[in-house]
């Protein structure tokens, strides 16, 4: 006889910048990618773009840089993604603010797009693994269940 699971009770969004900070956690995408725009957007590989923002001054798509430079696209800074799995709601305040100060206080550039269920950090390429630490020791410094 098979016993009924028990559905597990959904968690609802973090809104404590405190409890965001302890429970951080920063997983990197492999590869590396690109920002590009047109003014015409059918000229731009929609279908590959992980993100995409559409600006007065045209569409920009974030792609891999594989992708872009297949389709002859022009970019002038490559990235790495971030992904911060902390579970964060969206009328949060801090987190951002908290994350770009970490790495601005390292010389990184970052430049942040938000999901509904994670913020996602693109650095540059070269300063990945200096990022990464710079989130880490950013959750070191608010430990679970520390003072």
């Amino acid at each position: 006889m098979s016993r009924a699971v028990e559905p597990q009770p959904i968690r609802p969004p973090e809104t404590d910048l405190a409890r965001m900070l302890e429970t951080l956690e920063v997983e990197a995408r492999a590869g590396e990618y690109v920002f590009v725009t047109a003014v015409q957007p059918e000229r731009l590989p929609r279908a590959l773009a992980l993100a995409t923002i559409e600006e007065a001054e045209g569409l920009t798509c974030v792609l891999r840089r594989e992708d872009a430079d297949a389709h002859g696209l022009s970019y002038d800074f490559v990235a790495a993604w971030l992904s911060l799995s902390v579970h964060s709601a969206l009328q949060a305040v801090g987190l951002t603010a908290a994350v770009s100060q970490a790495l601005a206080a390292r010389g990184i550039a970052c430049n942040v797009l938000a999901g509904f269920h994670h913020d996602h950090l693109l650095v540059p390429s070269d300063r990945r693994d200096e990022a990464l630490a710079a989130l880490h020791a950013l959750r070191r410094a608010n430990p679970v269940g520390g003072d």
